[in-house]
């Protein structure tokens, strides 16, 4: 999957889980970005994002991620 793929359907999953039909995403976005970004929509996000795309992961990881660049570089390593 490229990356360009990996954007669009995180545009999709973030526009579902944000009620937003017209939110952009790019690697620099992050929390402070979006003002309904709180812990709730954070979990969802999350199971939104792994039920999309087919995998799983750990809390670890996701606490890591500082933006959605990094979320896109996990997921383009699990879908290698």
């Amino acid at each position: 999957m490229t990356e360009q793929e990996i954007y669009t359907r995180l545009t999709a999953i973030f526009r579902d889980v944000f009620d937003d039909d017209f939110l952009t995403i790019n690697a620099s976005t992050s929390s402070a970005d979006i003002e309904e970004w709180d812990s709730l929509s954070h979990v969802q996000l999350i199971v939104e994002v792994e039920q999309a795309f087919g995998v799983r992961f750990t809390s670890r990881e996701i606490l890591k991620w500082q933006c959605v660049g990094e979320m896109a570089d996990a997921l383009a390593q699990k879908l290698a």
